[in-house]
């Protein structure tokens, strides 16, 4: 697994249009809102479980009781992978599947 070129960032980055491009290309961020405090943990535990099982694991930062910011990289390569794409797409498909079943 190695880096990914700034065309594949690209390419990735249509696949997951609310995920921002960070630290001058080495990360992408995506910041969701819930209702409240209980709603954004349980959405936290979910992709806890996401990470487990693709072995790889996101930066989550939860503010203002209600937001939680999702950062994707690959530390040890100190960059993007495919990898991280990969994981913010299950993220982006627990959303879909939570609103699709409201």
């Amino acid at each position: 697994m190695g880096l990914v070129s700034i065309a594949q960032i690209n390419e990735y980055l249509a696949r997951v249009p609310n995920w921002n491009l960070e630290d001058n290309g080495k990360s992408i961020i995506r910041v969701f809102e819930f209702k409240d405090f209980l709603e954004s943990v349980r959405f936290i535990n979910m992709v806890s479980g996401i990470a487990e099982g693709e072995n790889h694991h996101p930066d989550i930062r939860l503010y203002d009781y209600n937001k939680v910011e999702i950062t994707l990289t690959t530390h040890s390569l100190g960059g993007l992978t495919e990898k991280d794409f990969a994981v913010s797409l299950e993220v982006d498909n627990l959303i879909k599947n939570a609103k699709d079943n409201q």
